[in-house]
């Protein structure tokens, strides 16, 4: 998670957000912090405040290796989008169904949801952590999940994506 990373995506991501979500994280941030702190300023959150908010979502969850931090980070977005602000139940199973479109969207793409499964290490035990790291799956896999996340939520976030969301 320095700023080496070696991923194609990070190479040759555009000048958009998924760039940028991918240059927090080659520089520190995890994964979540990277699609959340993207965002923050388009709801008028302090970008500072949501680098705190998304902390505990990277490495899947607390670093357990479930759900990957980057489709965390993006539910976290699509409630800034489209969740109530009071108990609304119709509001929150549109963000409900929004949040499963992403994620069946990003598991078409990658192959699984869970963070263990993309890098292949059992993130909630020491040795698997320090195994990743020495075998650089943060560098080279992490940032192709990034861009993914925040590509995906991007369409998601378009007036024409709220058709079609019970996927």
């Amino acid at each position: 998670m320095t700023s080496n990373c070696t991923s194609s995506d990070h190479q040759d991501a555009r000048a958009t957000a998924d760039h940028e979500a991918v240059e927090r994280f080659c520089t520190g941030c995890n994964c979540s912090q990277a699609v959340v702190s993207v965002y923050a300023e388009r709801y008028g959150i302090d970008p500072a405040l949501a680098m705190r908010l998304a902390t505990g979502l990277g490495g899947g969850i607390g670093r357990m290796g479930g759900t990957c931090g980057t489709l965390a980070g993006a539910a976290l977005v699509l409630g800034l989008e489209y969740g109530p602000s009071a108990p609304d139940p119709v509001a929150k199973d549109r963000v409900y169904a929004k949040a499963r479109t992403l994620q069946q969207r990003f598991i078409d793409r990658h192959g699984s949801n869970q963070c263990s499964d993309l890098l292949g290490f059992d993130l909630a035990e020491d040795a698997g952590y320090q195994g990743a790291r020495d075998a650089g799956v943060f560098k080279e896999r992490c940032p192709s999940f990034v861009a993914t996340a925040v590509r995906l939520l991007d369409e998601l976030l378009q007036p024409e994506a709220t058709q079609d969301t019970r996927s």
